[in-house]
């Protein structure tokens, strides 16, 4: 049988077509701080929170190494989740480095003091030369090729289900509420990433009663595959209730060697229904052999370490791989 003419030209231009991109993810170890680059299929890139300032500008350094390996010249979309220093310390020194487009961020700061003063303000200074995105809840940052919900912001969230959530959450009777969290943290920008069927949750430091009113008495959110554990894995944050209803398949924790991964945070992501694995940014020595996960999952073993990444690729369908740099061990985690 003779082709067409047509027939031929379509399977040459076929043979040419670049393959489909995908969402590239790193947890960049910034010591117990945050720092997320997100690249989109298109090129478009959001990070989101820079570390610490210091350190001989480790962190802004470490964010630069994932960004060249990713291709990223610039950053679109900076994503402040609120002003402490381990989540916005370090956006001068990175600033003096790469271009920054857009600051997102939920407005001004709800701590006074000289030194929470001296942090708004030196992040403020950069912020004021770029284009300045106040969002709130229900808002969406418009990175190409993702959908990215704000959900929590300047202490407010969404205050309806997401389309398919709402389901009513059996655990929310046994829930015990901490005291009012009147810092910061209380104020994070949260997300929800979306790309295709795959769907990442990064809510910053956002504290246990306000993660309470996004799942008590309904789940507003629904399930997600990747749950990037809040607070560093510190027990201010990370209820039972929230991580159950969010029933992440995989979870990433952004702690340090001494920071984070406190044990009973890490034994409810353990417990937590339908997980598959908990990968951690370090080793936490407070926590022992008993509350870490296996080597295989854990970027960086040293107290003293070179700052190694876990990169997760994202599918369109819900599927996904994670890479240790470490020691180049990765899984691969197939649609739900």
């Amino acid at each position: 049988m003779r082709l067409s003419l047509l027939g031929i030209l379509l399977l040459a231009t076929a043979a040419v077509l670049p393959a489909a991109k995908n969402l590239e993810i790193y947890s960049i170890d910034v010591e117990g701080g945050q720092a997320t680059l997100f690249v989109a299929p298109g090129g478009d890139s959001m990070l989101v929170d820079t570390g610490w300032a210091g350190y001989n500008r480790r962190d802004a350094g470490r964010i630069l190494a994932a960004a060249k390996s990713a291709g990223v010249k610039k950053i679109d979309y900076l994503v402040t989740t609120h002003y402490h220093a381990d989540h916005v310390g370090g956006v001068p020194q990175l600033a003096e480095k790469i271009p920054i487009r857009n600051f997102v961020d939920h407005g001004a700061s709800v701590e006074s003091g000289k030194d929470a003063g001296v942090l708004f303000n030196a992040y403020k200074a950069f912020r004021d030369k770029g284009n300045h995105i106040q969002v709130k809840p229900g808002d969406t940052i418009p990175v190409k090729g993702l959908d990215v919900k704000v959900l929590s912001s300047a202490g407010e969230l969404i205050a309806s289900p997401l389309a398919g959530a709402g389901q009513p959450d059996a655990e929310c009777s046994s829930f015990q509420k901490h005291d009012a969290d009147p810092t910061e943290n209380a104020q994070s920008v949260g997300i929800l990433v979306t790309f295709g069927d795959f769907r990442m949750i990064d809510l910053g430091d956002l504290t246990w009663n306000k993660e309470y009113d996004l799942v008590c008495p309904n789940n507003k959110i629904g399930p997600v595959d990747v749950y990037l554990v809040s607070h560093h894995g510190m027990n201010m944050s990370g209820s039972p209730q929230l991580v159950h209803s969010l029933a992440p398949r995989v979870a990433i924790m952004n702690n340090g060697a001494r920071k984070g991964g406190s044990p009973e945070i890490w034994q409810t992501i353990h417990d937590s229904p339908g997980l598959l694995d908990l990968w951690q940014l370090h080793f936490a020595i407070p926590g022992g052999q008993e509350h870490n996960s296996s080597d295989t999952l854990i970027a960086n073993v040293d107290e003293i370490c070179e700052g190694k990444w876990l990169k997760l690729t994202a599918h369109s369908d819900g599927s996904f791989t994670v890479v240790n740099s470490r020691n180049k061990y990765e899984k691969s985690y197939p649609t739900r």
